[in-house]
């Protein structure tokens, strides 16, 4: 004790040096709080590839807009002077075996290419949403019978859909309309997002905040509209970026194999089945450049989905 005692007694105020940070600096905020959102556009926009394939699809919006006034040439307008022209300075990606400049007619095809595949990807959200949900909230024997339905239609070829539908509307004279492609795609294609949402419903409706929401005597719809759907939009927006390339490559397909869009209007696809003729007479420019730009837009959307997965993913924030 005495020890003790003598060792207090000489604690002095000369054996004390201030500290050397200052008090108010000891929970000072050296980094602001970002929002989910904001983010993730700041992740994303570390990714170079994903990007890359933004500004493509950026530039080929634009380019589908404005790319038919820059070339002076309408899209159905023939030349039987000018016939299978290969590119040059007055027509930059040359023209058909009708004088039709490609140029003109590449972007009109971009441009219904994308209206289906942004067109498709929006219905299939909108159907998939609601049926995924009201499954996903329903009793275990709904549920079932839901999904069995879901997986009848998804195994239905949507190739064979659209055949029906084609010689349907052709012998009431509409022939295969954007709107013919986009009913024969959506009829089916709508079961991956109802699947993908029943999957994030059946997680997150056993959340603590939705069993919170419960207990207070909200509705499963109220709960679904205002808790889970919001949850579930990261994985939705990926699906969707990736749905759009599949409807466009799907468009394209169509197209090449003859059921796409009438003459004189078209899409990259039936660009494509039209310059395949070209290859026989050394006119392979015909089916290159819509092949290409077929390519271009599968990859820019793929690589976005990648990015926006990687950006979305909370396990990969830094």
């Amino acid at each position: 004790m005495n020890s003790e005692a003598n060792v207090i007694k000489e604690l002095t105020p000369d054996l004390f040096e201030p500290a050397l940070r200052e008090d108010k600096n000891a929970e000072k905020i050296r980094r602001p709080s970002i929002k989910y959102w904001p983010d993730v556009w700041r992740r994303l926009k570390q990714n170079k590839l994903a990007m890359t394939g933004l500004t493509i699809i950026i530039l080929m919006i634009a380019m589908s807009i404005i790319g038919p006034l820059i070339s002076g040439y309408s899209y159905f307008e023939q030349n039987y002077d000018l016939i299978n022209v290969h590119p040059n300075k007055t027509n930059w990606f040359g023209t058909d075996e009708l004088g039709r400049d490609l140029f003109t007619r590449v972007w009109y095809g971009a441009r219904y290419s994308l209206i289906i595949g942004v067109l498709a990807a929006a219905i299939d959200f909108i159907i998939g949403v609601i049926y995924g949900g009201i499954s996903g909230m329903s009793s275990r024997q709904v549920d079932s019978i839901m999904m069995r339905i879901a997986e009848v239609v998804y195994s239905i070829p949507y190739l064979l859909v659209v055949i029906l539908l084609s010689v349907v509307f052709s012998k009431e004279g509409a022939g295969t309309s954007m709107f013919v492609l986009i009913l024969a795609m959506t009829l089916t294609d709508w079961v991956p997002m109802a699947i993908l949402v029943r999957g994030q419903v059946l997680q997150l409706k056993e959340a603590e905040y939705s069993l919170a929401a419960e207990s207070l005597g909200a509705s499963n719809g109220w709960i679904l509209r205002k808790h889970i759907i919001p949850n579930t939009m990261g994985p939705i927006l990926v699906n969707i970026t990736l749905t759009i390339p599949r409807a466009i490559f799907a468009e394209a397909t169509l197209g090449f194999l003859g059921l796409g869009f009438q003459a004189p209007k078209s899409s990259l696809g039936s660009l494509a089945n039209d310059g395949l003729a070209g290859l026989a007479v050394g006119n392979a420019y015909q089916i290159i450049i819509p092949a290409i730009f077929i390519s271009l837009i599968m990859f820019a959307f793929n690589v976005l989905g990648d990015g926006l997965r990687d950006a979305l993913d909370p396990r990969l924030r830094k």
